[in-house]
């Protein structure tokens, strides 16, 4: 027994080895001398030779290794997973979070077997198989390495997946692995929630992903087929029985029923269902409503997965005002100190226009704005209008301030039909994307609101002017409609910039609970998921 587990340590200090990689290198703490074995969490102490040892013969990056010095330095090289009788809880704890990460994402990259067999075995028959000194060093700091792999891939994400090919142009959030493993020791491998790096949001798309799991394995999906172009109250059909029993699956519907008829109950759970997709919520059962119906959980497994790397992504709690743009969802939320405020609905960029995912820093509002044309759109539309009509700058109320070349530089002058409305919110970037108003308010009737050329339009401009200068004495709310009226551009910088994210997400949990998913526009999702997948 003694010589197998011998054999399998050594092999897994070999899988370290060759699966570990980092990039990023950190500053290395310094060594607490204050612990001893008389005030020590475990009696078992290493010297710090036999880790710079096992640095340089499992070849860590500078970054591994400086991780690792951190780690034992701040606990004097106390043993963190083993005490002298055995393995401590936190191990089997940790091994345990990591099967369930693999369960649940369908990732098997991070999975160890010869380090899984290493515990299963001291484990076996109920009792610990003793180790050699040598041995359980090495064992100790083979799961240490697991540990920082875990931590990269379930908190920060796929490091195969390149975000600025997928469109992707936020930075990927940044976590200190080695305060997490000091969380983990400190809590035995328990009360994970209470401080793994994730967001609210990741959490809950997590457990409705294990419900849609559960929805899977019970193989009750037959497909919804009706002869009935649309289906409303009163009506009476065999399919209405399988739609409600759908609706149940989904919780969308509160209670079973098996009736053929077309129920006020039906309809509200119809309406759920449509406005937790985006749609029309009429409660009317059309072809596009039963196309919905009938997309497969697996669909909604894979679009779960996709977002929550994504969520990976992105910082695990924001505790100052911010602005989320999500593009999927027309929407745009506002954040105060962390919370929900409000949220209003917004034009986005159309296919061929993309608006892009990104962030940045909202510096300035600026009221009665002029509009400077990009080029792209004066070449493409103010020109051949120019050709059409010799008053076509004048009756837009544009000027011409200068020229490249033979291109004419064209700007819009402040007014009521500007193209940017009467305010817009910069928070500078290379994209040349803002937020502003619009004369065209007819666009957030729609449910699928992709009209613009990039920049994004807002349904409720004055609001968000009013909440960025809520704290400025000098912008009453009426200051703020003068100014908006003003005809005269008028710049203000806020005293605080606020962060702005325009992100895309596909797939998110709501605070009632409910599963919400949007198409996906621009084609990230597909672009991600042949990665992935």
């Amino acid at each position: 027994m003694k010589q197998f587990i011998v054999w399998v340590i050594t092999l897994c200090f070999l899988f370290s080895a060759c699966r570990n990689r980092q990039n990023e290198t950190p500053v290395v703490e310094e060594r607490d001398t204050t612990i001893t074995i008389s005030n020590a969490y475990t009696q078992l102490f290493f010297n710090s030779i036999a880790l710079e040892r096992y640095i340089q013969q499992q070849q860590f990056s500078d970054t591994t290794a400086n991780r690792f010095r951190s780690f034992y330095n701040a606990r004097n090289y106390q043993y963190a997973w083993f005490f002298s009788d055995g393995p401590a809880e936190q191990a089997y704890n940790f091994l345990n979070m990591q099967s369930d990460y693999i369960a649940y994402s369908g990732d098997s990259s991070l999975y160890n077997p010869v380090l899984q067999q290493v515990f299963d075995t001291l484990k076996a028959g109920g009792h610990f198989v003793p180790l050699s000194d040598t041995n359980r060093l090495k064992a100790e700091l083979s799961l240490t390495v697991q540990f920082f792999r875990y931590a990269e891939k379930a908190y920060q994400g796929d490091r195969n997946l390149n975000t600025s090919d997928l469109k992707w142009y936020i930075p990927r959030k940044k976590i200190n692995e080695v305060a997490l493993l000091d969380s983990l020791i400190a809590h035995k491998g328990e009360k994970v929630d209470s401080y793994e790096p994730v967001n609210i949001y990741y959490r809950r798309l997590k457990q409705k992903l294990l419900d849609y799991y559960a929805i899977e394995k019970a193989g009750e999906w037959e497909l919804l087929v009706t002869s009935r172009k649309r289906l409303e109250v009163g009506d009476t059909a065999a399919v209405i029985a399988a739609i409600k029993h759908r609706l149940l699956l989904l919780q969308d519907m509160r209670s079973a029923d098996s009736s053929r008829l077309f129920t006020d109950s039906l309809k509200i759970a119809v309406k759920k269902f449509q406005m937790r997709h985006g749609m029309q919520a009429d409660g009317v059962i059309g072809a596009a409503t039963l196309r919905k119906m009938n997309e497969p959980p697996q669909a909604a497994i894979r679009k779960m997965l996709i977002n929550m790397e994504r969520m990976r992504w992105v910082p695990a709690e924001i505790n100052s005002d911010y602005l989320l743009v999500n593009i999927p969802e027309f929407k745009l939320h506002v954040f105060e100190n962390g919370s929900l405020s409000f949220s209003m609905n917004v034009v986005v960029g159309t296919t061929q226009h993309n608006t892009v995912v990104f962030s940045g820093d909202l510096k300035y509002v600026v009221f009665s704005p002029y509009w400077n044309v990009p080029a792209s759109i004066v070449k493409n539309e103010i020109i051949p209008g120019m050709e059409k009509d010799k008053n076509y700058i004048t009756g837009h109320n544009m000027e011409i301030t200068g020229y490249s070349g033979a291109i004419p530089i064209v700007r819009q002058k402040p007014g009521p039909n500007n193209s940017l409305g009467k305010v817009k919110f910069l928070f500078p970037n290379s994209y040349n994307i803002y937020l502003h108003d619009t004369p065209q308010k007819s666009l957030f009737g729609e449910t699928r609101r992709a009209f613009s050329h990039g920049c994004i339009r807002l349904n409720e401009p004055r609001k968000l002017a009013e909440f960025l200068l809520r704290n400025d004495s000098a912008w009453t709310g009426a200051k703020i409609i003068a100014a908006m009226n003003s005809g005269k551009e008028k710049y203000v910088t806020l005293k605080y910039p606020v962060k702005v994210f325009i992100g895309y997400f596909t797939a998110w949990v709501d605070s009632m609970g409910a599963l919400n998913c949007r198409d996906d526009i621009y084609g990230h999702d597909a672009r991600i998921a042949k990665q992935m997948f």
